[in-house]
Parts: structure tokens; C-alpha cells; sequence
């Protein structure tokens, strides 16, 4: 079987048709283990099993949307639809919840439970009556509030799991983190267990610790292997420190830096506990992930995928995500395909050209581009040229190893190029970029949101167009009504699904619309400032 012919069987394989499923929507693996979680819908749409099953109707695609404005705090807008047909069930999923980190509970012998987090969503809807201070009095805790949605593929079971699990990992690795992130004024020290340090040199102080570190050793002078060990080194004669003090200077670490850790960390964690979990249940295929944390004023945005999220602010578009995708990663992707080539299992260069290498080329010069290069030069075309590329494709049919879409999220470790034992999970990150944005810094309006959306959104509607929509939409309904949120999602859903025409779904100007799973969040950024 030729590469180009294993390429289009994986792609029709990974991508389209109706690939025979399980109950839960996942593809038949032939496993026997059982599910760790079943299919589900968002908990907050509150949605019966016939309510489900309804939605799963690719002929009709109904846009499913929150029943009461108060299931979300701050007045969130939520809608969903299901995809045209690529897959059996929808496999974008989502999750809304506010929480309170509290204090680890003190050791005990056997070593403490690890309780973070109390859900309080449902006793406090709208985000009412979360001020940070009441929250400090009360638990001696934080409230924070987050907003996730995965876009599964491969099957819905990954997807799933995060859904259910990513805010407990987020809420574990804060509890690490929460004396500190309650003291704002003072720096995080260096070593936990310390009193924070002054970061300020002072000669004086310096030059009394050597002058006893010397009468106690005897020393006078230092190896340079000792000094890079953290050594004191000889005294300095000036006001200035002298050379070796550079290796005790402290870096000076944030509090934000610290939120943005402990996202990067429970993504980690959470493609952890996938692998292990396979190893007992059921859990098929992987996920894109987009999360959003509320905490102490600013808005965290984790993107690891192509989900975006935008703030749309007096109509002016804020970009707080940047789609990871095998175009846009190209050069991290080569790297590590150079340093490490038996990854490519000798079917694939690093290489990327500017079209398929032909063997009647052998010899010829040729546009190509390494990891090295941003821009393109000509290279001699030689036998291992005629590899297939790593990176294969275009745009949204750019694809790594000939398999898949997205170069980072949740899962995927059994994945493989079709008909082959080569791995694709190597080229494949779970680390998120994290964003920040100082929400109580500004003044927003009611018609000032972040936008979160999965791919089918975006594979069809611009940053601009979105804006035009949500901000349009918004204008012609009354400010007090806390379900226009909901409202302007669905018909941001519309707009991107688009009506059924001739068996095609087609947008305006007549242009194809998504026949991709669909999910939108609008979370009015006013709510916000209430919170500090």
C-alpha cells in the first residue's frame, strides 16, 4: 500500500463518515472494559435522556441552549449543535462550575484526604453573594470560577473525562499555591517553608556573611565547580556585588506566574490520569481543551488545541487564544523529529517542501524549509527526500504524520498512522498557552464578552464577523435581560450551522456552512467586576 493511498484511507478513517460506535458514542475498539463515564450532554443543560437522544439528530441539528439563564453564574450564554454527520454523537463537551479552593486540611498519619474544592453553583447562581472577601472571611479560601469546552475526536471518552475532572486538577494544584495567592503584597518565597526574602542586595550584608564564611573555613578562594554549586566566593572590594553572587540572586516570581503554573501543571496531570485511566477503562480518542479561571480579578485563558476564545469589547476584537495547529507548530514539530528521528519510523522526513517530492526529481533543486527557517531556500533533492513529509496538507487538511489535525490537547496515546506502529502521541503536546487579562482593570459594558467557541465556529464565521454578530444581536435586546447571553450564542450557532438547503447546509452568501460539532460560550465580562 502506498503512503499517499494510507494517507486518504487514515484521513476517511479519522475524519469522515459514520464510523461504527458504542452506546456512548465511541468507536468500537473491541475493548471489554468498562466506561468510566457514559455520553453525556453539559450538566447544566439539564437535559433528559429523550432530550438527549433528540439532539443527536443529524438531519435536523436542533440548537440546544440553556433552559434558565440562572444554571451559569454571571448570566453565561451557552448553546450547542451536533455535527452533520461526521461522527455518531456529538463529541464537543462542556463544563461550568464555581468553586471555593480551601486550606489542605491538616496531616494525619496516614496523610491527608485532598479535598480542594466545594462546588457552590447551584446555592449561588449568577455568581450572587461571591465577593472575594466574603470569601476569605467565611472558608479562608478562594471562589474562583471557570469555564471549559473539549472538542473530542476519535471518539467522545476523553472529552468526557475532562469534563468532569480538569477543575479538580486545576483546584489541587491552587490549594499548593493558596497562603500565597491570599497575600497578595508579599513576594512567593523562593522555598516554601521560607519567610519571603528581600530581593534588594545589600553590599554590607553581603560582605559580613563572607568575611565569616572565610574565618570559619580558612578559605580564600573558591573552584569554579564550587561556586556553581552555590559556594560563597571570595569578598568583593567595591559596592557592587561581586561575581559569584549571581548564583544566589532570586528570580522574581509573580503571583499571576503562579495561576499560570498551576493551569500548565493540571493539564499535565490531566493527560496523566487519561493514560492511566486507559489501562482500566474504556476511554477513546482525545481532546482539544479551552479553559477559562476567574481568580482575584483576572481571567486565565488555557488553550490546548484549535477552540478559540475572543473578548469582544466597545466592538474592538481581543485575541485570547492562538490555535495550535501543524502549520502553526511546524517548526517545534521538525525539531523534535530531527533530535529524535525514529519517531518518523523511517517513512517520513522532517523536511517540509513546497510540494510533493516526486521521484523523477531525484537530484533537482527544490523549495524547502527546515526548523530552522521562517523563510525558504532550494535544496539538492535526495533519496530520503521522498519521504513523505511529517506535516502533509494545508490549512484545516494540514495533518501530522498523515493523521491528525491538532497538534495539542488530551489523549490520543494509542493513536498510530494507519496501518503502521508509528506513534503519533510524540508530536503531540498538552501544554496549554496561558493568557491573561486584568478584567477589574477595566470599565465593561453589558455588551462587552469573551467568546468561547470550538472549531466549528471559527472554521466558518471571522473574528470580525463573530464581533459583528454578538454585538449587533446584543444592541436590539433589553440590557436587563440576563437570558440575551443565551440568546446571542444560539444565534451565533445559527449563523454558523446555517439552514438546510438541497441536502448542503449552507451560511449566508450562500457559502457552506459548519458540518462540524458547535459550542459557544458568552460570558459577559460586567459581571466581573462585581466579584472584588
Amino acid at each position: 500500500m502506498t503512503m499517499l493511498t494510507r494517507v486518504k484511507s487514515a484521513v476517511t478513517h479519522f475524519m469522515g463518515g459514520m464510523i461504527a460506535t458504542g452506546a456512548n458514542g465511541d468507536h468500537l475498539s473491541g475493548s471489554d472494559l468498562p466506561l468510566k463515564f457514559p455520553y453525556m450532554r453539559p450538566e447544566f443543560l439539564g437535559l433528559s435522556p429523550d432530550e438527549i437522544e433528540c439532539s443527536a439528530d443529524h438531519s435536523a441539528r436542533p440548537i440546544l441552549i440553556l433552559k434558565e439563564s440562572k444554571r451559569l453564574p454571571w448570566s453565561t450564554g451557552y448553546a450547542e449543535v451536533i455535527n452533520a454527520g461526521k461522527s455518531s454523537l456529538n463529541e464537543d463537551q462542556a463544563c461550568c462550575e464555581v468553586l471555593t479552593v480551601k486550606p489542605k486540611p491538616p496531616a494525619s498519619g496516614g496523610g491527608a484526604n485532598r479535598t480542594p474544592t466545594s462546588r457552590r453553583r447551584s446555592s449561588l447562581p449568577n455568581g450572587e453573594g461571591l465577593g472575594l472577601q466574603e470569601s476569605l472571611e467565611v472558608c479562608e479560601g478562594l471562589t474562583l470560577h471557570y469555564w471549559g469546552l473539549f472538542d473530542g475526536h476519535a471518539g467522545s471518552g476523553v472529552a468526557v473525562a475532562a469534563s468532569r475532572q480538569l477543575h479538580g486538577h486545576i483546584a489541587q494544584h491552587l490549594q499548593e499555591v493558596l497562603d500565597i495567592l491570599r497575600l497578595p503584597g508579599q513576594p512567593p518565597p523562593t522555598c516554601m517553608g521560607e519567610e519571603p526574602l528581600n530581593h534588594h542586595y545589600h553590599p554590607h550584608h553581603q560582605h559580613q556573611q563572607q568575611q565569616q564564611h572565610l574565618t570559619a573555613t580558612g578559605q580564600r578562594s573558591l573552584s569554579r565547580a564550587a561556586s556553581l554549586r552555590g559556594a560563597a566566593g571570595a569578598p568583593g572590594t567595591s559596592g557592587t556585588p561581586p561575581p559569584q553572587t549571581r548564583f544566589f540572586t532570586e528570580k522574581k516570581v509573580s503571583h499571576e506566574s503562579l495561576v499560570v503554573g498551576a493551569l500548565e501543571n493540571a493539564f499535565k496531570d490531566m493527560d496523566v490520569q487519561i493514560e492511566k485511566d486507559k489501562g482500566v477503562y474504556n476511554v477513546s480518542g482525545g481532546c482539544t481543551a479551552l479553559a477559562v479561571l476567574y481568580l482575584l480579578g483576572k481571567l486565565y485563558v488555557a488553550n490546548a488545541g484549535d477552540s478559540r476564545a475572543v473578548i469582544i469589547r466597545s466592538g474592538e476584537v481581543i485575541a485570547m487564544s492562538t490555535e495550535f495547529t501543524p502549520e502553526s507548530e511546524r517548526q517545534r514539530l521538525q525539531f523534535l523529529a530531527y533530535m529524535h528521528p525514529h519517531l518518523l519510523g523511517n517513512e517520513f522526513t522532517h523536511l517540509e517542501f513546497a510540494r510533493r517530492v516526486q521521484k523523477k526529481e531525484m537530484g533537482k533543486r527544490m523549495l524547502y524549509r527546515d526548523f530552522t527557517m521562517s523563510g525558504w531556500a532550494y535544496k539538492s533533492i535526495e533519496e530520503d527526500d521522498l519521504k513523505f513529509p511529517l506535516i502533509y496538507g494545508e490549512g484545516k487538511k494540514a495533518r501530522v504524520l498523515a493523521t491528525i489535525g491538532v497538534t495539542r490537547g488530551l489523549g490520543d496515546h494509542d493513536l498510530k498512522v494507519h496501518d503502521s506502529n508509528i506513534y503519533i502521541k510524540p508530536f503531540l503536546s498538552c501544554c496549554p498557552e496561558v493568557k491573561v487579562y486584568p478584567l477589574t482593570l477595566f470599565d465593561h459594558g453589558a455588551d462587552d464578552v469573551l467568546v468561547l467557541g470550538t472549531d466549528g465556529l471559527w472554521d466558518v464565521l471571522s473574528n470580525q464577523e463573530v464581533a459583528e454578530a454578538v454585538t449587533g444581536f446584543l444592541a436590539n435586546c433589553d440590557p436587563d435581560d440576563q437570558h440575551r447571553y443565551t440568546m446571542a450564542a444560539q444565534d451565533l450557532v445559527m449563523r454558523a450551522r446555517g439552514m438546510l438547503k438541497d441536502r448542503s447546509w449552507r451560511i449566508s452568501g450562500d457559502r457552506l456552512g459548519s458540518g462540524d460539532d458547535i459550542s459557544v460560550y458568552l460570558i459577559p465580562l460586567m459581571y466581573g467586576n462585581t466579584q472584588t
